[in-house]
């Protein structure tokens, strides 16, 4: 049986941060901190040993997998940190198009520091996320 790697723990938030290396990233953590506390009304928790989530969801897809993971979220890892932001195709184009400097992947956005970004447009994806999530996975 499939086990999830990434689930949620009661490890400390701040004392996470506080523990990130590299000062900067360490500063960008704790003003996300405040960003996605604000824009969700969630509070923060460690998901793994170094993700901070707001908010969960539970899936379950057709093949029978199932599992509880977090809304939104961040990771202040070493190379970039890393956004955890899926507002669904219809907003995700058009949002990221004003986002600022980033790469993507699957279901991440890739960012250097949080002042190569419109704040207002992370507001705004970590929302949509919120209500796209909301609406897919009811509970």
């Amino acid at each position: 049986m499939y086990k999830l790697k990434t689930t949620e723990t009661d490890s400390s938030v701040i004392e996470f941060i506080e523990n990130v290396e590299q000062p900067k990233k360490r500063e960008d953590a704790f003003r996300l901190l405040d960003i996605f506390t604000d824009a969700t009304g969630y509070e923060a928790k460690m998901w793994g040993p170094s993700i901070i989530g707001f908010g969960k969801y539970h899936y379950k897809y057709k093949s029978g997998h199932e599992g509880d993971a977090l809304i939104v979220g961040f990771s202040p890892r070493k190379a970039k940190i890393s956004l955890y932001v899926t507002p669904g195709e219809k907003h995700r184009s058009e949002l990221l198009e004003r986002f600022g400097k980033h790469t993507t992947g699957k279901s991440c956005v890739y960012i250097n520091k949080v002042d190569d970004i419109d704040i207002e447009v992370l507001v705004e994806l970590i929302k949509q996320t919120v209500i796209y999530l909301k609406e897919a996975y009811p509970s």
